[in-house]
């Protein structure tokens, strides 16, 4: 795999690892969490580590986009909002996510997955 591939494959798993650690890390130590909040910290930081070892990487990262799909969707609903910081901050974080599918999609078809 060329270098620029395995940094861009290490940069979109520190996302999920950095992210969802950090949301376990604050509820280990005292703050109110959501078991649903647990769950997908959880398999954020599973799907990160799983990206990072390589292990089927087309489907990881095609998951991984699916997975922020759905928490641009329903976390960041800038459309509900007519105007001001709130829409300004929704649709900031809405976009993110939607670049980071752009680069999760990318690394799917570039990551080297050998055919059979």
């Amino acid at each position: 795999m060329k270098i620029e591939v395995r940094l861009a494959q290490w940069l979109l798993a520190s996302v999920f690892i950095v992210m969802g650690g950090f949301r376990l890390w604050q509820a280990l130590h005292g703050i109110p969490t959501s078991n649903n909040t647990l769950l997908m910290s959880t398999g954020e930081v599973l799907l990160g580590v799983l990206m990072i070892a390589g292990w089927q990487l087309r489907a990881i990262t095609l998951l991984a986009a699916a997975a922020l799909i759905a928490d641009a969707a329903l976390s960041h609903p800038f459309w509900r909002y007519s105007g001001g910081t709130v829409l300004a901050t929704e649709l900031l974080q809405f976009m993110k996510n939607m670049g980071l599918v752009g680069g999760l999609v990318l690394l799917s078809t570039a990551g080297g997955a050998k055919r059979r």
